[in-house]
């Protein structure tokens, strides 16, 4: 299972977290007010987060596939950059950032005064040794594309220089997410202590379990929570009934049926995030029974996708047009609404000869709400085409270990509606190290190559067009749907953004009243 794609979901899918780095201009500066009016210092948070006891992991730059694990890094460890509410991307660790003419060479430099956990100063070579180390990972290719390790280097005590091999507009938002810095040389051995740079410290943690408390010398500014306390659950409906009973605070990615049912209650307020979570169904481009490009756009004809959001999402949710990267400013929505066409996907099937004779295979898994029953729901619209799909359930594991990257059809979700770049560099150029549906076109190729070079901003949309056009008529993605985020929060707990991905596991401005 490939860290990178795992860790984006997670960070998108799950967590009900704080705001940005206010002195960055990213932070959210509206939190509910108290009593008194003003938010207040103190109290521990006690926060539900997914995961399973087969699959703990503790290295930053490791396989995560845990929710509560990636929560518990992403507070003890800084990422260079992170989303921004009124900016795509704002600094974290770093204060700024600025590229060349070229934009092929970026100059980051961090922030004055941040210090690890112990007290010891960073460093810009503590940084360059963990940007490296994160390069040199199985994935590490596409978590820093077109950037070498070797090309990672130190200016001085306080500036990091990436040098990409192309031209990147966008290579300081690909550091918003994994690029976590620890100290220089820390052994492998010492990695799951070893100190980090952010807003909390780590106190314990068991088995997905963990404590944290505050860092009252963090570089970003204020911290207003004693401390935090992530408790792991296996399985949704687990965590809504803790939160349901008063065990714990805050529980995140509850979906659509607790919301529903907490919707009713006085005590727990629904936090939903518009648009937080792709689901799409894949189809392997490269080989098998959706190599042809007609066979792929007849099954997005095939798909009715206002009934997905309605029966599926329970209507927490929008439709979606095949293209991900919802959350883009510069989203292109003049491509025209694909709608249910059966007709037209007959024609195309029969034009493919496509072997209706068959049982074609979905497979899916139940890692988060409403997964498994897309699949269903979409086999039964698919009978109605004269396709005969059989729906298949694996365990977690098994499907990433098994179908992801390699199957012919199955279900997937993205935890976070990130820009339109973002996806097309980490799941649809050639070579993608997550091209989930092996799917490789020059045209979209070049067209990507063409939008990173473009720093013009209506040049830049013009081109990012062009990339979506390519990407709704052949790629292997029939993206339905676009799920919200539904976090459940006592009415104590103050300050959780509605920001996507990595932005929704910062916790340094929630607070709490009694």
């Amino acid at each position: 299972m490939d860290f990178n794609r795992r860790q984006v979901l997670w960070a998108g899918g799950g967590i009900g977290a704080a705001a940005l780095l206010t002195a960055c201009g990213g932070g959210n500066s509206a939190a509910p007010s108290g009593s008194d009016g003003k938010p207040r210092k103190g109290g521990t948070l006690r926060i539900g987060a997914l995961g399973r006891a087969s699959a703990l992991a503790r290295d930053p730059h490791g396989n995560q596939s845990n929710e509560s694990d990636y929560l518990v890094i992403a507070l003890v460890y800084d990422t260079l950059t992170a989303p921004g509410l009124k900016e795509n991307t704002v600094g974290r660790l770093a204060t700024s950032f600025a590229p060349s003419k070229d934009l092929k060479t970026w100059r980051f430099t961090l922030a004055k005064g941040a210090t690890f956990h112990d007290g010891t100063p960073v460093t810009a070579d503590d940084v360059v040794w963990s940007l490296r180390r994160l390069r040199n990972t199985p994935a590490g290719a596409a978590r820093l594309p077109g950037v070498k390790a070797e090309n990672i280097t130190a200016d001085g005590k306080d500036t990091v220089v990436l040098v990409s091999d192309f031209a990147n507009a966008e290579l300081p938002m690909l550091t918003r997410l994994s690029t976590f810095v620890m100290k220089k040389n820390t052994p492998d051995k010492e990695i799951a202590k070893a100190p980090g740079t952010g807003p909390f410290k780590l106190d314990w943690y068991r088995s997905g379990n963990a404590r944290l408390v505050r860092n009252d010398h963090w570089h970003g500014g204020q911290v207003y929570l004693d401390a935090i306390e992530v408790t792991m659950f296996e399985s949704p409906q687990a965590m809504a009934n803790a939160m349901m009973a008063g065990q714990i605070d805050v529980a995140s990615n509850a979906g659509a049926v607790a919301a529903r049912t907490a919707a009713a209650r006085q005590d727990i307020k629904v936090i939903r995030r518009p648009n937080d979570m792709a689901m799409p169904i894949v189809m392997r481009a490269s080989s098998g029974p959706f190599a042809d490009p007609k066979v792929r756009a007849a099954m997005k004809l095939v798909v009715d996708r206002e009934a997905m959001v309605k029966q599926v999402l329970s209507g927490y949710g929008t439709i979606a047009n095949d293209i991900l990267g919802t959350g883009d400013p510069d989203y292109a929505k003049t491509i025209p609404q694909r709608h249910r066409d059966l007709a037209q996907a007959k024609k195309l099937l029969t034009e493919a000869k496509f072997d209706f004779a068959k049982t074609y295979e979905l497979v899916t898994t139940e890692d988060i709400a409403g997964l498994a029953e897309s699949a269903t729901l979409f086999a039964s619209q698919a009978r109605e085409a004269g396709i005969k799909i059989k729906v298949t359930k694996q365990e977690s594991g098994a499907f990433y270990q098994d179908t992801w990257l390699k199957g012919d059809f199955y279900t997937n979700y993205w935890g976070t509606n990130d820009s339109v770049v973002f996806f097309a560099s980490k799941t649809m150029t050639t070579g993608a190290g997550q091209n989930e549906a092996d799917w490789s076109d020059k045209d979209f190729d070049a067209a990507y190559h063409k939008v990173l070079a473009t720093a013009a901003p209506k040049a830049r949309a013009a081109t990012l067009r062009d990339l979506q056009q390519i990407e709704y008529d052949r790629s292997g993605y029939l993206l339905w749907g676009m799920a919200d985020g539904i976090d459940l929060a006592k009415p104590t707990v103050h300050g959780l953004p509605k920001l996507p991905g990595y932005g929704r596991v910062q916790l340094e401005n929630v607070w709490l009243t009694q």
